[in-house]
């Protein structure tokens, strides 16, 4: 990865000119760095920006342009995969955007977009949560994971994630109302209890899937973050056992602003809040990667762009 200096780009009638403040890492943006995977390559041209989230102010507004004004706090998920946020300044669609927040900082704000709305899409869009009902969330430490707990309580569901023993008070400060440690396989004792298995693991594992399928009810519900791998057939043969749903992330359709304003609400409310594990200079967005890729983020690590 290289910094270089470029002209600030002009939006079109349909975009927005971001001022920005903060971004993220996210594993997809060290696995484009990499080359990328099946499902992305095609995507890929040279040079390419990385980064998912933004969050900044707005600095002009395409001609055609109805809903923002010069100096609103906007975030969201521009250009993807392509331009990159990783970026002083970046122009994309209007409608890949939305207020901020009120109260929260642009570090917030920034390591938010990306992974709200696979969350809410698993959870809400996909998973059909309701109150009362039994979600299993695997990788639940992490950024989309410990979104989705967060929504699943916000929800009034009973909520039951997978994490290193490192996370566990961690999980439970957030809300969760059992956390197992996944080295230990516990999940194996909720046998047929749970409605909804909500898999955010950045761990491709064919074993915790099938051992998902067993602790789901009859007519539950499987929802994979892991796009670029597709289910099994003993996978699918283990579902249509339980009459269970099982689906990727996107298989709804990302319902993207709705989802995006619906977060908004939820982060004003207090009942979801951003979780920072590290915030990096742009110029050390290499160390951030290489943290990245450990696997074993609380959260989300910031790039913060310029101070607020």
């Amino acid at each position: 990865m290289q910094l270089e200096e470029l002209d600030i780009p002009v939006p079109a009638a349909d975009e927005l000119l971001i001022k920005m403040y903060a971004t993220s890492v996210n594993p997809a943006d060290y696995i484009i760095r990499q080359g990328g995977n099946d499902l992305l390559r095609p995507y890929l041209k040279l040079p390419l920006g990385l980064g998912l989230d933004a969050a900044g102010t707005v600095e002009e507004i395409g001609n055609d342009v109805k809903d923002f004004k010069k100096g609103d706090k906007v975030y969201g998920v521009p250009n993807f995969p392509g331009d990159g946020s990783y970026a002083e300044y970046i122009a994309a669609k209007a409608s890949q955007f939305t207020l901020m927040p009120e109260h929260i900082s642009f570090t917030e704000a920034g390591a938010l977009p990306s992974c709200a709305l696979i969350a809410w899409n698993g959870i809400i869009d996909l998973g059909r949560v309701e109150a009362g009902q039994r979600v299993l969330v695997h990788g639940a430490a992490g950024g989309v994971g410990n979104l989705a707990v967060q929504m699943a309580k916000a929800k009034g569901a009973y909520v039951i994630g997978t994490a290193s023993p490192y996370n566990v008070d961690f999980l439970k400060q957030l809300g969760a109302d059992e956390v197992l440690d996944y080295k230990e396989h516990q999940f194996e004792a909720l046998l047929g209890t749970i409605d909804l298995v909500f898999n955010a693991s950045p761990v491709r594992d064919d074993a915790t899937r099938l051992k998902s399928a067993d602790v789901l009810k009859e007519g539950g519900i499987f929802v994979c973050t892991q796009l670029d791998s597709p289910f099994s057939d003993a996978l699918k043969e283990a579902l249509a056992r339980k009459n269970a749903t099982g689906t990727h992330v996107g298989g709804g359709g990302l319902a993207y602003v709705s989802s995006l304003s619906e977060t908004t609400r939820l982060i004003e409310e207090g009942k979801v809040k951003a979780v920072i594990s590290k915030v990096y200079p742009l110029d050390q967005v290499g160390e951030a990667h290489r943290e990245s890729e450990t696997k074993h983020v609380r959260g989300k690590i910031v790039l913060k762009i310029r101070e607020e």
